[in-house]
């Protein structure tokens, strides 16, 4: 990878977002019919590469079954409002009434009062028998520092899989002041496959595929208009952050002896030339959130905000309002709107582009030509 010199004694690596990369059609092309969008993680297949972020205003219990029946994946935040609050969906309501009278910050301040109930096991029990009931694979999310508190319970009430997302994850924590989290450790005494992440280097997602983990989340930050690159000034351009972590899931094939990690990409995912180059760059499946929040069913009601507003000392983003753009259907599965801008039907938008460019798998679409732009 070229280096510039931003100064005497630092360089810097090049590095790329989706929007500075195209993919390049190949000598052929193909029926989208023939095109296949599945993919199986551990014991579970699913239609679609689409993975609902683990947010409150994407993804509820009603909007994880709904998307297990189009063919992708939810999953519900374990520290959510879903698990707090008996009735969210009415104090989600109530958020967009306080953004719409008096402004985001104060929704905000209502929203962070909202998360300072506690977490209530048997609410846990409650949603996710929800899931299971409505026969979806059942995801579950939580931040590293509350895997120890509330893993316990999210067993104890029936998972699939287990999501461990935060801004940036990393498999060697180091504090002086609480015992951290062996990830090794923790995800070898399970019998679920466990999802990692964030992370966005090829160093820290080679040490993520050593834990165990089944696939790790490239991206940093938790999305939905979160603002870890302002606050932290943390942030790596997702398509090179996407070839660094498929360039770690070869490395670690290797020498593992065949075990393949998947890589799910996390970011400002909107149209289906998102997904198309995320995946074209290495992805196995993109983790979408903005999208699907602006669903006119999605649970954030009209708003959006990202769980790191969970943050006790240092919260980043707020509640913000959204435009809805179409149901949670439309934007999946189609069809698409007269306006030709690529936010409906995301799935028709990846099975074209992999028709155009004349490849019929996700594994195939991942060694698609790519190149970057000369502004890019």
């Amino acid at each position: 990878m070229a280096e510039v010199e931003i100064g005497i004694g630092k360089n810097a690596r090049v590095a790329y977002g989706l929007d500075a990369v195209g993919i390049v059609p190949s000598r052929r092309t193909r029926d989208p019919k023939d095109v296949s969008l599945s993919w199986e993680i551990d014991a579970y297949r699913f239609e679609l590469p689409l993975v609902a972020a683990a947010a409150d205003a994407v993804s509820s219990p009603a909007s994880v079954i709904e998307l297990g029946r189009i063919g992708g994946l939810g999953v519900l935040h374990v520290e959510g409002l879903w698990t707090r609050h008996a009735e969210p969906e009415k104090l989600i309501a109530e958020l967009s009434e306080i953004g719409d009278e008096r402004g985001a910050v104060a929704a905000t301040e209502r929203l962070r009062a909202l998360y300072a109930t506690p977490v209530d096991p048997d609410l846990i029990a409650r949603r996710l028998s929800e899931l299971r009931e409505a026969g979806v694979t059942v995801a579950a999310a939580l931040r590293p520092q509350k895997v120890r508190a509330l893993c316990p319970h999210v067993l104890a009430a029936g998972v699939d899989l287990l999501v461990i997302h935060g801004t940036a994850v990393s498999a060697e924590h180091q504090s002086r002041q609480s015992e951290p989290l062996n990830l090794k450790q923790f995800i070898g005494e399970l019998d679920i496959p466990v999802l990692v992440g964030g992370c966005a280097s090829f160093s820290t997602a080679l040490h993520l595929m050593r834990t165990g983990a089944a696939g790790v989340i490239v991206g940093v930050g938790s999305g939905l208009g979160d603002r870890t690159r302002e606050v932290l000034g943390v942030g790596v351009p997702l398509a090179t952050a996407i070839a660094d972590a498929a360039g770690a899931r070869m490395r670690y094939l290797d020498e593992s002896g065949g075990r393949y990690v998947h890589v799910i990409a996390h970011g400002d995912l909107r149209t289906g030339g998102d997904l198309a180059k995320a995946i074209a760059c290495g992805a196995d499946a993109v983790m979408v959130d903005a999208a699907l929040a602006a669903a006119h069913d999605a649970p954030g009601q009209g708003g959006m905000w990202p769980m790191d507003v969970l943050h006790s000392d240092l919260p980043r983003g707020r509640w913000a309002p959204i435009s809805p753009t179409g149901t949670l259907e439309q934007i999946i599965t189609g069809p698409g709107a007269a306006t030709g801008t690529g936010v409906l039907n995301l799935a028709g938008g990846l099975r074209t582009a992999m028709a155009t460019t004349g490849y019929a798998t996700l594994k195939e679409f991942q060694k698609a030509e790519i190149m970057v732009s000369a502004a890019g």
